[in-house]
């Protein structure tokens, strides 16, 4: 490998959502090796089943802008 063109491959904690912790390796500039993550698996609605309830409610939201009162 050459010298002086790599990032930093440093250790790191992920905090999820729920408070887990993950020590992994990662280049991610990061203050005190510590990053908070907003959204995980466990809470976003495309890996769990509230994406059927988020496209339900699009889709009203479509039928109310085109034919609701106004």
């Amino acid at each position: 490998m050459k010298k002086g063109i790599h990032p930093d491959y440093k250790e790191l904690k992920v905090i999820m959502s729920d408070g887990t912790e993950v020590m992994t390796r990662s280049t991610m500039p990061v203050k005190d090796g510590i990053y908070k993550s907003e959204v995980d698996s466990k809470n976003h609605p495309f890996y769990n089943k509230d994406q059927k309830i988020q496209k339900k409610a699009d889709r009203i939201d479509r039928f109310n802008k085109r034919y609701g009162k106004k």
